[in-house]
């Protein structure tokens, strides 16, 4: 099966390997003659993105979310996360684009979660989405110093910037820390989600036991290891009925639920909707 939504490195260029260090500055209207303002569904394999609009308005999406907002507002990315956005002439935004090695070592110097996506919306006069502002700005002229030395600052603005973002989040869900065993399970399942592997079968994986696995999901998560499972299968349907023309019979076998009456019960257990009036239903509010 091909992917349902194309993958790049940087916008607009193929997926390629990135270095463990790899950090990238721009201007999302620097690749304004690729998209006119309006990026379709994609995703980035090895690399996480902040993204600071400093001026204009649009509607963002990320996964099976639509967001409108008006500047100023923050976004942080995961790796494989499905995003684009729509936005208006004269909107503009500061991109700091982080490979997955680097954000390792930043995760290690902030306790925001680097895990999940996060958007933000705020008032410029705001204490702290000035700070911000002031903090995205001197990364951008840190990247443009980058020649001369000037990475390691970029680096280390992006913690201080992640560490506003932690204090502007509503909630303490964005801002929790995912302990290492809980991090290896959610990868481990990234891999391995439409395989009919048993919470057992996860656990000799990993090195340890079905209660210990069970305690760390539940703990970071607050979901069992099935249903952390059930959850990725779940957020992989939604992304072929959005953005790909498959039928359920396809995305049901994508998924790893290749009875598609099974599949159809699955969905609808957990979102209320038959898979076919969900996709009716949705693609109007997420497509930019």
């Amino acid at each position: 099966m091909t992917d349902p939504v194309p993958r790049f490195a940087l916008y607009g260029e193929p997926d390629r390997g990135v270095s463990v260090g790899f950090l990238h500055v721009e201007r999302v209207m620097t690749r304004g003659h690729l998209h006119q303002g309006q990026v379709e569904a994609h995703t980035h394999d090895q690399m996480g993105q902040i993204t600071y609009w400093v001026s204009g308005s649009g509607r963002y999406f990320i996964e099976d979310d639509g967001l409108d907002f008006c500047a100023p507002a923050i976004s942080f990315v995961p790796s494989r996360v499905v995003h684009g956005f729509k936005a208006a002439p004269g909107s503009d935004a500061i991109v700091l684009s982080i490979a997955d090695g680097a954000l390792s070592a930043v995760g290690a110097l902030t306790p925001f979660s680097l895990a999940a996506p996060v958007f933000l919306t705020g008032q410029a006069e705001d204490p702290a989405w000035a700070r911000l502002a002031r903090l995205m700005a001197a990364v951008e002229e840190s990247h443009a110093l980058s020649a001369g030395g000037a990475q390691d600052v970029t680096a280390g603005l992006a913690v201080a910037v992640l560490g506003e973002m932690r204090q502007l989040a509503a909630g303490a869900d964005a801002a929790r820390p995912v302990p290492p065993l809980a991090a290896a399970l959610r990868q481990m399942v990234e891999r391995q989600f439409r395989s009919d592997w048993s919470v057992q079968h996860y656990a000799q994986a990993l090195a340890t036991t079905p209660y210990l696995l069970g305690t760390a999901s539940k703990a970071a998560f607050g979901l069992t290891v099935k249903d952390l499972i059930s959850a990725r299968r779940l957020l992989e349907a939604k992304r072929l009925l959005l953005f790909t023309i498959r039928p359920l019979e396809d995305i049901a076998a994508e998924v790893g639920l290749p009875d598609p009456a099974y599949f159809s019960r699955f969905f609808r257990a957990r979102t209320g909707e038959a898979p076919s009036v969900w996709r009716r239903r949705h693609m109007a509010h997420t497509r930019v």
